[in-house]
């Protein structure tokens, strides 16, 4: 089986190795060394990335038979004595995250005695998710501070290779799930979980925990954190946009939420008084076209190409047009690439404005629907919408 350099020494960048087998992993070739630094996917980790001998390691991943790690590689490999070199960078990156998600795993436990049920690492995201039902601010800032306690107390981290008669020796947070020898993190004096993941040395390579967000998964919370550069990064994104948005609104940046408070508020007022300052303009041209408009033969009849409206605007006009009595109301719209209809009629009239519809839209290449006293639709034939009025029109009789 492969010897996992890693275990050893998670902080080992370079190495040497023999080839013992080249196989191929969905189309790509790949192949098995005596030994490797490269870590694969397992336990909510990913795998790293580098080169074998200037070859891109694109995956890795550990035969499920065999235990054999497979490196899948970004092209050919013609030497079978090769040098490895693991994108530290990366590498770094999963030990932060690694190593920060067993120190706020327990600290759920101990503040808010939730246990960790799983573990995810992504390029971006971090989740663990906990058996919590919910969760507030207050409590998610009791967590971040004992987290962060350890991390700034720079705890020391241990790796223990027991066998399963010796697990009594520690106080664990969760069981192995795997037999023979265990591996047992242990951040001292504060976690010790079984894990076969790359860990920092000490908790204050992690730097920083940050709690994201955090939203409700069935019975369990889903918990979002950076650790380490994540968390500097998302700060960094996060302090521009207060900054740039503080100086938008010429407060200072601890003021800017009771600031935006304030403009929603007063966003939402303008918004209602431009709601009713709409509805009586469009009551006050309702009348004005009634008012134009003579009944004859039992009905009046409103036909216009509203070209200046939108289509919510056209509709309550129709609508309002066509609570008067004895109204018939056939509204056009036009846009640069569509044309629209919208027909109303009161009441007290017997036409079928959804049939009428369906009849001529299709002068315009389109189709629509809707009731009897009210229906409207849509296409493209723009230059054709006047005869489609038209022709609404003589049905009518």
């Amino acid at each position: 089986m492969t010897e996992k350099l890693y275990y050893g020494d998670s902080y080992l960048r370079q190495f040497t190795a023999q080839v013992v087998q080249h196989t191929t992993v969905d189309r790509h070739p790949a192949v098995i060394l005596d030994r490797t630094a490269f870590y694969a996917t397992a336990g909510g980790q990913p795998n790293d990335t580098g080169t074998l001998n200037g070859v891109p390691v694109i995956d890795v991943v550990e035969d499920e038979v065999s235990g054999e790690v497979v490196h899948v590689l970004g092209g050919q490999l013609a030497d079978n004595h090769v040098e490895g070199i693991v994108n530290w960078q990366r590498r770094f990156d999963h030990m932060q995250q690694h190593s920060g998600q067993h120190i706020l795993s327990q600290a759920f436990e101990q503040v808010l005695h939730a246990p960790t049920v799983s573990f995810h690492l992504g390029a971006d995201l971090c989740t663990i998710d906990v058996q919590l039902a919910g969760m507030g601010s207050a409590d998610a800032t009791r967590v971040e501070d004992v987290a962060n306690g350890v991390i700034f107390a720079d705890a020391p981290v241990h790796v223990h290779e027991v066998t399963r008669e010796e697990l009594s020796r520690f106080p664990l947070r969760k069981p192995p799930v795997v037999s023979g020898i265990i591996r047992i993190v242990e951040v001292e004096g504060f976690d010790y979980s079984p894990c076969g993941g790359t860990h920092v040395r000490s908790a204050g390579e992690i730097g920083l925990i940050k709690i994201r967000r955090w939203e409700r998964r069935g019975d369990t919370l889903r918990v979002d954190f950076h650790c380490g550069r994540r968390a500097l990064l998302d700060y960094r994104w996060k302090n521009d946009v207060v900054n740039s948005l503080a100086n938008t609104m010429s407060v200072k940046d601890q003021d800017l939420r009771e600031a935006v408070e304030r403009a929603l508020a007063q966003a939402r007022d303008n918004h209602h008084l431009l709601e009713d300052a709409r509805k009586k303009l469009i009551e006050l041209e309702a009348r004005a076209l009634i008012a134009e408009t003579p009944v004859v033969d039992g009905r009046r009849l409103i036909v216009r190409v509203l070209d200046d409206r939108t289509g919510e605007e056209a509709r309550r006009l129709a609508m309002t047009l066509a609570a008067a009595p004895m109204t018939v109301v056939l509204f056009g719209l036009r846009s640069s690439d569509r044309a629209s209809l919208i027909f109303a009629r009161s009441a007290d009239l017997p036409q079928d404005m959804s049939a009428l519809l369906k009849a001529v839209a299709p002068i315009i290449a389109g189709r629509g629907g809707g009731t009897p006293n009210l229906a409207q639709g849509g296409g493209p034939g723009v230059d054709r919408l006047d005869e489609a009025l038209a022709a609404a029109r003589r049905q009518l009789g």
